[in-house]
């Protein structure tokens, strides 16, 4: 995806928040952010990739910090959070046990992101509101369709505590006899789930683990690893969560790979490129 207007606005907020979780040293905060600042600059124009400047930005505010991972108290939060909404999510499919249902609570846990929200959003009144509304663009039918022909499917986690109901959606999939890997950041980069944070929910019981081999926010074609690409080249389809992934995959060559795109359209920027209103949730098939 292109940057919006309201991009470079978003790049400096996080800037802030990315650095007051890093560090309390603030000549240095000071230092990054006129390096920040300067790297919004030079890349930041019409016509550029949002997550290519995204990932630059927080690699530039780990690497300058000596700090991996400043998200990782929010890493916790967000564990406690998914954590406490299983009994509510085990009523509502207890409802409704069909695909529909799954999918609905894999996108109310897309909305525990404290990179696109901010670090002062309500996520526990969100994900109740998000769970209760339908999808306004809905291709679970043809996701669910694919899913009968398919034998491999690659399924791209975004964020910590999201993966939590993702795993409930992956145990679902796998009623359809299909063979799911999992794949994660290969290291931390904002709130976006690596593979020992799948390994402490357990999700390498119900799904194979793998790295895209590097920290990039969503799906870079240019850095991620060549055995990651190999896996998703020959996977049958591929199923998507977030925004980072979404803004990565709009700008590669899928050919006529099914690719379903699961997320709820947090910032304006996202709502405006998929033609929807801003939190509405979205199953997309990115080339129909």
């Amino acid at each position: 995806m292109k940057v919006h207007y309201e991009c470079a606005a978003c790049f400096l907020r996080q800037t802030r928040e990315a650095l007051d979780l890093a560090t309390d040293d603030e000549s240095l905060k000071m230092d990054v952010t006129e390096k920040v600042v300067k790297l919004v600059s030079e890349t930041y124009r019409r016509g550029a990739v949002s997550n290519f400047i995204g990932t630059e930005v927080h690699r530039t505010i780990k690497n300058e910090t000596g700090n991996n991972d400043p998200y990782s108290k929010e890493r916790e939060i967000s564990n406690d959070i998914a954590a406490n909404f299983l009994p509510q999510v085990e009523k509502i499919l207890a409802e409704n046990n069909k695909l529909e249902s799954y999918v609905k609570v894999a996108i109310a846990g897309n909305v525990i992101d404290f990179g696109a929200l901010g670090l002062e959003m309500d996520m526990e009144t969100l994900i109740v509101k998000t769970m209760k509304k339908d999808p306004t663009i809905d291709d679970t039918k043809e996701l669910e369709n694919e899913l009968k022909i398919s034998k491999t499917v690659l399924y791209l986690a975004d964020n910590i505590g999201e993966i939590v109901f993702d795993q409930i959606l992956i145990k679902k999939i796998k009623e359809y006899d299909v063979d799911v890997t999992v794949a994660l950041k290969e290291k931390p980069i904002l709130n976006d789930a690596c593979i020992d944070d799948a390994l402490k929910i357990g999700l390498d019981k119900v799904a194979r683990l793998t790295s895209t081999g590097t920290d990039s926010i969503g799906i870079i074609e240019d850095d991620v690893s060549p055995e990651f690409m190999d896996l998703f080249n020959k996977s049958d389809m591929v199923i998507a969560k977030g925004l980072g992934n979404y803004e990565g995959l709009g700008e590669m060559n899928l050919e006529d790979k099914p690719i379903y795109c699961l997320l709820n359209a947090k910032c304006n920027p996202v709502a405006r490129d998929i033609g929807v209103n801003l939190g509405d949730n979205i199953v997309l098939k990115l080339n129909p």
